[in-house]
């Protein structure tokens, strides 16, 4: 008889979250030998010690981790089998998009629908476009549209138009050939995102759409694919109409305010426009600021921002200046590029104690 330490094959499974049969199937793979066996009946024992070790391999299993990477997780140290989980996370994530993206394709070839041509935009400038304005997405749920992309045909231009709760950006393309319809379609935003390289190495991509989704076509490379949300997209036009007059406005150079909002320790920083400099500091610690010269105008003003929804919208700007045009320490900013007035983002300041005239 097995030692009090010792429990059959059922009890173990019980405990572990495996089936008798799986306990064989690992037991014969190696993955999880019985304590003891015994030499007559053949009944299979496990000890008590084992039963984490089982409890873990039910967990990878339900992964659908293949067994060569359940044995290596096993065997080695916590920081090393953290990261041969979330590289296995990563490779069934890459491979459900690969099998959507495919499916939505065939979904798409199966409805028969004939695709309406749109219009055709260089491929470098489009792929730039949606890089840019992606930064302003983020999925949020219940708001699948918040992790898209709104695309617009008009008879003059196209417009990309991401948004989240915090930011918003904007850039109109003028097409390389005339849009043929006008139309309008939130993009997923993955998928396009996932698409941007095929769409660059094209000279010229043609957007033909269909009923669930939206083709960039090219001559010369794969076509890609992208479905639309359903969901409907906030109305940014007037959230632009509803802004308040600018009372603050400063021209500073990207790449000085870049560096200076890396140098910030913390998560939050804090501008301060007055006396034609921009300075930045750190909103969380006591930590000096950095004055960077700009060329202001109106009142002093000082906001507060998230590093990541501030940086990413100034990155993203088009040539070696950013115009800040402020309207209060609770108001959006508007970040325009300063040689350029088609790409235009907005990014939301978090509320403080303000005081226009500290720094």
């Amino acid at each position: 008889m097995p030692n009090d330490e010792l429990m059959p094959i059922g009890a173990f499974a019980r405990r572990s979250g495996l089936t008798s049969s799986a306990l064989r199937f690992y037991a014969d793979s190696g993955l999880l030998p019985p304590a003891e066996i015994d030499p007559v009946s053949g009944y299979r024992y496990y000890s008590t010690a084992q039963v984490a070790r089982g409890a873990t391999l039910c967990r990878l299993r339900e992964l659908a981790m293949p067994l060569a990477a359940v044995e290596a997780v096993l065997g080695c140290g916590a920081d090393e089998a953290s990261r041969l989980v979330d590289e296995h996370v990563a490779k069934v994530v890459g491979d459900a998009a690969a099998v959507q993206q495919k499916a939505a394709v065939i979904k798409s070839a199966l409805g028969n629908a004939p695709g309406l041509a749109i219009t055709a935009v260089k491929g470098p400038v489009l792929a730039a476009a949606v890089e840019q304005v992606l930064t302003a997405t983020a999925p949020e749920r219940g708001m699948p549209a918040l992790a898209g992309l709104r695309i617009e045909a008009s008879d003059e231009a196209v417009t990309l138009t991401a948004t989240d709760r915090y930011r918003l950006s904007t850039r109109t393309l003028t097409p390389a050939e005339a849009p043929t319809q006008t139309w309008a379609g939130t993009v997923n935003g993955g998928e396009l995102r996932a698409a941007v390289a095929e769409i660059r190495r094209s000279a010229l991509v043609r957007l033909e759409a269909v009923p669930n989704g939206i083709w960039f076509r090219a001559a010369d490379r794969e076509d890609q694919y992208c479905r639309l949300l359903p969901e409907e997209f906030p109305d940014y036009r007037l959230m632009l109409a509803s802004l308040a007059e600018v009372t603050t406005r400063a021209m500073v150079s990207k790449d000085l305010l870049l560096r200076a909002l890396e140098e910030q320790p913390g998560g939050r920083v804090a501008l301060h426009v007055a006396d034609h400099a921009v300075n930045v500091a750190s909103a969380d610690v006591e930590h000096p600021g950095i004055p960077l010269p700009a060329t202001a105008t109106g009142r002093p003003l000082r906001l507060r921002f998230e590093l990541t929804t501030l940086y990413p919208a100034v990155s993203t700007a088009i040539g070696p200046d950013v115009l800040l045009d402020l309207r209060g320490h609770d108001q959006p900013v508007t970040i325009r590029s300063a040689d350029r007035g088609d790409l235009t983002i907005l990014a939301m300041p978090i509320n403080s104690d303000h005081s226009p005239e500290s720094a």
